[in-house]
């Protein structure tokens, strides 16, 4: 039997499972300085887009079949605020903390779930666009952790996926396969 809503809670799970370990191999290359490092003024550090992801994934998980996604009590605007004393233990409570959020409501929602209606910032959607808008919003933010990681290791960077230069040694023994 093909049940639909069964296998999207499944696959969401295994792309958020994905991203949140994506940004975690890139951040344990990195030394404190360079997670709380930023390139100019307008950027934000990985630290400050941690400290975000956290309070959206609060904001959104906390109640999610009951409350609207934009909790009365969040300060987004805070979480683009570093406070001086952060260090990475407490950056990667509010890391885990907030990925827990999501996995546990995740866990929780039934296959009947999915086609319901729930909101965000006032509008209404299916859970399903609900959950595709934060696949899309966290895999923006994971890939900035990767691009900002990237940048503060340069040619000490170990990749995360298929080395530059390396495709086709990579895809030779895929190529070698039995069709």
């Amino acid at each position: 039997m093909n049940d639909v809503p069964t296998m999207f809670l499944e696959q969401a799970t295994a792309i958020f499972r994905k991203q949140k370990a994506l940004a975690e191999k890139a951040m344990a290359q990195l030394s404190d300085d360079q997670l709380f490092a930023v390139l100019d003024s307008e950027a934000n550090s990985i630290a400050v887009i941690v400290k975000h992801l956290h309070g959206n994934m609060r904001s959104r998980w906390t109640d999610f079949l009951t409350t609207d996604g934009e909790k009365p009590d969040r300060q987004r605007d805070g979480e683009f605020i570093m406070p001086p004393s952060l260090t990475r233990e407490q950056m990667m409570h509010w890391w885990e903390e907030g990925w827990a959020y999501l996995f546990s409501t995740l866990a929780g929602l039934s296959p009947g779930d999915v086609s319901t209606t729930v909101r965000i910032r006032g509008e209404e959607m299916p859970v399903m666009a609900a959950i595709l808008r934060q696949v899309d919003h966290y895999g923006q933010h994971v890939g900035q952790i990767v691009l900002l990681a990237k940048h503060a290791r340069g040619a000490a960077w170990t990749s995360l996926s298929i080395p530059r230069g390396k495709s086709e040694e990579y895809l030779r023994p895929l190529k070698a396969r039995p069709a």
